[in-house]
């Protein structure tokens, strides 16, 4: 057994990035020329995920639209010689499967994990929140592995100062955590009061499921304002079988909302050999005194004309740099 399957909710309105989502689907935002999506779909790919299902609403087309094939597009680059950028559009829903399942009315995040349960089938699959970019695909794989050993669900972890846990999902460990950052859970609560909170371990963004976890959203009653909520079915999961979290301290990028979307968009775009550098001496003379053309116009000089984007892709998965802990 291993996991091949990733699940994407994606149906969202993104109200925080109105008006610019009225037309563009917040996954589809970009990262230097990467939408949010590709990168969350990188990670996946490089943690042997081979099958990508994509929670929409039909009020995104756009996202569907992002996985067809463009053979014009992939023509002109190709007359063009830009042969590497052909072959990065053509590999987009080709080399890797990919669906879309849509979710036709906001439920909650467990209503829209099990809107892919068709897709998905009967195996293990990873749920990854788009909101959530990480620094390489290292968790990701930590996790499937020890779905897979284990024979049941785990989250991803990340370790917070105890007077801000109220505002998350907190895990109650049944264990220490050993070296290898793996805890057994007991259970959850939510956004629970510091005095009463039973760890300073939150969920992440990062799940990886039994397929029994949909038998259990589908039985869950809707809780406030009338969504099912995936941390029931996995309150529920946790009582009865194996249950573990991953902690680690991968880079994480919270782009949610404006400030964090572009707090990761500069932390990893400096790291692109392209335009990293150009892109550095910018926000140093913004920050400075000196004025930013002339700052732009002295790097110019130092370095030469910039390589061609072709020539400086990314590697597979989101690219690291200074993130959210």
């Amino acid at each position: 057994m291993s996991v091949r399957c990733a699940v994407i909710p994606a149906a969202g309105l993104g109200t925080r990035f109105l008006p610019a989502t009225k037309a563009v689907p917040k996954e589809l935002l970009p990262i230097g020329d990467t939408p949010l999506l590709q990168l969350v779909i990188d990670e996946a790919l490089g943690a042997g995920i081979d099958h990508i299902v994509v929670v929409s609403s039909r009020a995104k087309p756009g996202i569907e639209a992002y996985f067809e094939p463009s053979p014009d597009v992939i023509n002109a680059l190709v007359a063009q010689g830009r042969h590497e950028l052909a072959e990065r559009i053509r590999s987009i829903g080709s080399d890797w499967r990919a669906t879309v399942v849509y979710q036709d009315e906001p439920r909650g995040l467990g209503h829209a994990v099990g809107c892919a349960r068709e897709a998905v089938g009967d195996q293990p699959f990873a749920v990854m929140l788009p909101d959530e970019l990480m620094g390489d695909s290292s968790l990701l794989a930590h996790m499937n592995g020890v779905c897979v050993s284990s024979g049941g669900s785990v989250v991803g972890l990340k370790r917070v100062p105890m007077d801000t846990v109220g505002a998350y999902g907190v895990i109650e460990p049944l264990s220490p955590v050993d070296p290898d950052g793996v805890v057994a859970i007991g259970g959850m609560v939510e956004k629970p009061d510091v005095e009463s909170a039973p760890s300073d371990l939150i969920i992440i963004g990062r799940y990886v499921l039994t397929p029994d976890v949909f038998a259990e959203i589908e039985t869950l009653p809707p809780g406030r304002g009338g969504e099912i909520q995936l941390t029931d079915a996995l309150r529920i999961q946790a009582a009865r079988s194996p249950f573990h979290g991953v902690l680690s301290d991968i880079e994480r990028y919270d782009t949610g909302n404006p400030l964090g979307y572009l707090e990761a968009a500069v932390s990893i775009c400096l790291r692109r050999a392209d335009f990293g550098g150009q892109l550095a001496a910018f926000l140093d003379a913004a920050l400075g005194a000196e004025p930013i053309g002339e700052a732009t116009k002295h790097y110019g000089r130092l370095v030469g004309a910039a390589e061609p984007a072709e020539q400086a892709r990314h590697t597979r998965g989101a690219a690291s740099g200074r993130a959210i802990r």
